[in-house]
């Protein structure tokens, strides 16, 4: 490993561990273990999956209505609606709103989308 790359790879860490100790991101640990915790939780999002599943399978074979669409979306509003969940997709937003600030910060200062870039392949 060239004295470079072990650079890079202890900036990355750095980086990981600044953002680990972003309130934002304890927020957001905090509030997924909440959701994992949650029993009622846990069954709203297993049959939310399922019928969603069952949505896009009916799509694929082009059977997919309208009222389907709208009992999944009924169900995703009722998860949604959950306290525990409420709180776990509002700590993701401000994780996500948080990330974005960094992003363009590291952006700005390499005058390129960091976060765009860094995802690799096949740009136009």
């Amino acid at each position: 490993m060239s004295i470079e790359t072990a650079r890079t790879d202890e900036l990355g860490r750095e980086l990981g561990d600044a953002i680990a100790a972003l309130p934002e991101y304890e927020a957001f640990e905090e509030a997924k273990a909440a959701v994992e915790d949650d029993e009622e939780v846990q069954q709203q999002i297993s049959e939310f999956e399922q019928l969603r599943e069952e949505f896009m399978v009916a799509r694929q074979m082009g059977e997919a209505n309208q009222q389907q669409l709208q009992k999944v979306q009924r169900a995703q509003q009722e998860l949604h609606s959950l306290p525990t969940m409420a709180e776990y997709l509002e700590a993701q937003d401000r994780l996500q709103d948080r990330l974005e600030e960094i992003n363009e910060a590291i952006s700005e200062t390499l005058a390129v989308d960091f976060g765009g870039e860094a995802g690799g392949c096949c740009h136009d």
